[in-house]
């Protein structure tokens, strides 16, 4: 049981479940908070500055949070991974550096383009500036490929990817946008103008980007490390120099499309996705000479290989908790006091008592859960991982998991909620970005043999499966307690099958063992609280989305490492070998942690 609501500022609006608008959901955030500042570390890579309202950010801050997904993809592709590792092929290295150099100078050109179409001096300068910066960039490589005695005309030809992209921006920068005039047809200053801002949005995502990389890069050096092979290219991205143009760039876009209109503005945003969707094709396209940690999925061969994704619900897939919907619904549906009920329903409480009784069992799960958290904490933290003093500690917590359960079947505050009103909830119900089009791309994958299955504590089975159909996704395979019914109304009994760590831990047992085939298994479990641990632990991988407060204190007590995904796959790379094993093992004591489903989607499936 997870319950979480009565919270004074609500997440998800009602008209969202078709309930009625006097009462607003909100869940009881009673065992972890979700804030920007409590996200892992690969939230702040995306977070260069403290977030505002879409009215006091500029178009380039917006439009780089509204694709964080793509910045991930890019960050995710084996080739990037491999060159933060140090350990990228050098022959990787030299055609990723000539490709680079088609790119700049088209980046040049384009500068130089929108230059003649801005009509303000200060515009002009600012963009001047911001090629002179692209030619000094040029002389970096070019002193490479000198360094190596390359020969780009005759070794390495333009790939198609670079071709795309500096097409991309060449045409931008002439006007060439679907439904607008070229610049020699431009009548006015002023629509010239437009073309400079429509230039600056094609180009500003890859500076950012490269500016993100390298501070990032920077960041996971190892202070053993002696020197890292591709260090002059990370001092140039990570370089204060390189980060203050591409505030100059993000700046100069912001100027010239402040007069624009809303029409306009959202050219620029389609430039900007398609820039960086062309940034991932740029990324994927740069040849690999070595194995690489990611996709995971990579290699996988359906006849010999079965992957199997677990995750938890509650808060893991949705944004809002399942508990506090089916108080809501329970609440807004109830009888009134003036209301006589049919003698021929099942008997209800008023829908002021129900209110009444939800927040004293609200109160008093809050309190004991805590003091329960901190009566299964070991004295002194653990300097090892323990599995099984862990496993102990938590068959108090399924205890009290069952006891708060019982409480709650014996208020009767479950009883008489219609089926259909679940249904429609469920239908209704807001998931977490990413998490459909993962699941999605899971198991509508022919190319894989898999399976994704999801435990939660949920009370009612029916609401998490209306929920994932109405997301066309009946494969998922759903294990959850059910309510039972008389008729299409719920009696207020609950059928218990996943109410605690150890239940969830058995039942994740318990569909590997029904696994009837000799393929090689690759298990993934994704969660977001303590109930989750042993499960997460067991798991090939185990990956925390999110941040929970409870879930790592007591992770750490008892030894458990709790390590930002990308940092952990960038230290694998290093050690990723030709001949090697991934060597993704469960009860490692390592948990992997991550901000977002679109990092899940890049590490598993990959872009």
């Amino acid at each position: 049981m997870r319950m979480r609501w009565f919270l004074r500022s609500p997440i998800i609006k009602t008209s969202h479940l078709n309930l009625s608008p006097s009462i607003s959901l909100r869940p009881h955030w009673a065992r972890r908070t979700f804030t920007s500042s409590s996200r892992s570390s690969m939230a702040a890579i995306h977070n260069h500055s403290n977030s505002n309202s879409n009215s006091e950010t500029g178009l380039a801050r917006r439009f780089w949070i509204k694709f964080t997904r793509e910045s991930i993809f890019a960050m995710y592709t084996p080739f990037v991974i491999a060159l933060a590792s140090g350990n990228l092929h050098i022959d990787s290295f030299h055609r990723y550096i000539a490709q680079d150099v088609h790119f700049l100078r088209a980046f040049a050109q384009a500068y130089e383009l929108a230059e003649e179409c801005a009509d303000d001096d200060d515009a002009k300068l600012g963009i001047c500036e911001l090629r002179k910066a692209v030619l000094e960039e040029l002389k970096m490589h070019n002193s490479l490929v000198q360094e190596w005695g390359l020969d780009l005309a005759k070794e390495h030809g333009i790939n198609s990817a670079t071709v795309k992209y500096t097409e991309f921006l060449l045409a931008t920068a002439s006007g060439k946008i679907e439904g607008l005039k070229g610049p020699g047809k431009l009548a006015t200053p002023f629509e010239k103008t437009k073309i400079a801002a429509y230039t600056l949005g094609a180009m500003t995502p890859c500076m950012r980007l490269y500016a993100v990389l390298g501070k990032k890069f920077q960041e996971l050096l190892d202070s053993n490390e002696s020197t890292h092979p591709y260090n002059k290219w990370i001092d140039n991205y990570s370089s204060d120099g390189f980060q203050a143009t591409t505030l100059q760039t993000e700046d100069l876009l912001d100027k010239l499309s402040v007069s624009l209109t809303g029409e306009e503005l959202d050219v620029i945003e389609k430039l900007y996705y398609q820039a960086m969707k062309l940034e991932i094709d740029f990324f994927s396209a740069q040849p690999l000479f070595q194995p690489t940690i990611v996709p995971l999925t990579k290699g996988h061969k359906p006849a010999e290989d079965h992957l199997i994704v677990f995750s938890d619900f509650d808060l893991t897939c949705t944004v809002v908790d399942s508990s506090a919907i089916l108080a809501e619904i329970a609440i807004v549906t109830a009888p009134k006091s003036d209301q006589n009920q049919p003698e021929d329903q099942i008997v209800r409480m008023l829908s002021s008592d129900l209110r009444n009784t939800w927040g004293f069992l609200s109160k008093q799960y809050t309190e004991e859960y805590e003091q329960c958290i901190e009566s299964i904490m070991p004295s002194d933290r653990l300097n090892n991982f323990d599995y099984k003093e862990l496993s102990m500690a938590l068959e108090q917590l399924s205890k009290f998991e069952n006891t708060a359960n019982n409480r709650v079947i014996e208020s009767g505050v479950l009883k008489g909620i219609s089926l259909e009103d679940i249904k429609r909830a469920g239908e209704r119900l807001i998931l977490q970005d990413g998490c459909t089009n993962f699941f999605r791309s899971i198991v509508k994958n022919e190319n894989l043999n898999s399976n994704v299955h999801v435990l939660s504590y949920c009370w009612c089975g029916d609401l998490i499966r209306s929920a994932f159909s109405s997301a066309d996704l009946n494969e998922l395979n759903v294990h959850a307690n059910e309510f039972t019914y008389e008729g299409s109304v719920s009696t207020g009994e609950i059928v218990k099958k996943v109410e605690s760590p150890i239940d969830k831990v058995e039942a994740f047992r318990n569909i590997l063992k029904n696994c009837n085939d000799d393929k090689k298994k690759l298990t993934v479990y994704i969660g977001d609280s303590v109930g989750d641990l042993l499960c997460l632990l067991e798991a090939d991988v185990g990956i925390v989305i999110g941040s929970s407060s409870s879930l790592r204190s007591v992770g750490t007590q008892f030894g458990i490492s709790f390590v930002p995904l990308y940092s952990g796959l960038v230290k694998k790379q290093k050690e990723y070998v030709e001949g090697s094993t991934s060597n993704w093992k469960g009860l490692s004591g390592i948990l992997y942690t991550v901000s977002s489903w679109a990092e899940v989607h890049a590490f598993i499936l990959g872009c």
